[in-house]
């Protein structure tokens, strides 16, 4: 019980964050629809952009990768609990920390350049920012939708692995006289 409910919060903390984001945008995104803002074309980019975001966001970015790292790390963190990973769980479901160097990186830099891309986005005037945010909302309402899929299927007994964990037993370095510390 206690693994499970671990594992639960891990996984609402990404969902809070998501959600957040999801109640923040939804309103600029719908924005020029409802204001009349947008002409034929700028339509056609918006469902464009949202078909794009769909799958290279929602599907490749969150499905394929993001979700059954986030979910199988939150299951890693409600069997193997320790005090500091269940604090800090959203970073360490995020990979942002206790994670192989390359992920850690990864997560990192991704973190950074979306901060940056969100500041530009800010500054675009409607429709535009409306037509970016409409993608971004369907990709993030889909990543919400796979955290949760993968949730439930890690529930059902059949979680995703969490591939990028530190190893346990790192290889000893070898010296002159051979392996170090014989």
């Amino acid at each position: 019980m206690r693994q499970r409910l671990l594992a639960t919060w891990g996984v609402v903390c990404v969902l809070a964050l998501l959600g957040n984001a999801l109640y923040r945008l939804t309103p600029l995104a719908i924005e020029p629809w409802v204001e009349g803002q947008m002409s034929l074309w700028q339509k056609a980019v918006f469902v464009v952009w949202a078909v794009i975001n769909a799958y290279t966001e929602g599907y490749r970015g969150f499905h394929q990768r993001f979700s059954p790292r986030v979910v199988g790390r939150a299951f890693h963190l409600g069997e193997n609990p320790r005090p500091l990973d269940v604090v800090f769980a959203l970073p360490f479901v995020m990979s942002l920390y206790h994670a192989q160097k390359r992920q850690r990186m990864i997560s990192w830099t991704f973190i950074v350049v979306l901060t940056l891309v969100i500041l530009a986005v800010r500054a675009l005037p409607q429709p535009w920012r409306g037509i970016i945010d409409g993608g971004v909302v369907v990709g993030l309402g889909l990543g919400a939708l796979s955290v949760v899929y993968f949730y439930v299927r890690g529930l059902r007994g059949d979680p995703p692995p969490a591939p990028d964990l530190p190893d346990p037993h790192p290889p000893q370095r070898l010296s002159a006289e051979g392996v170090q510390g014989s």
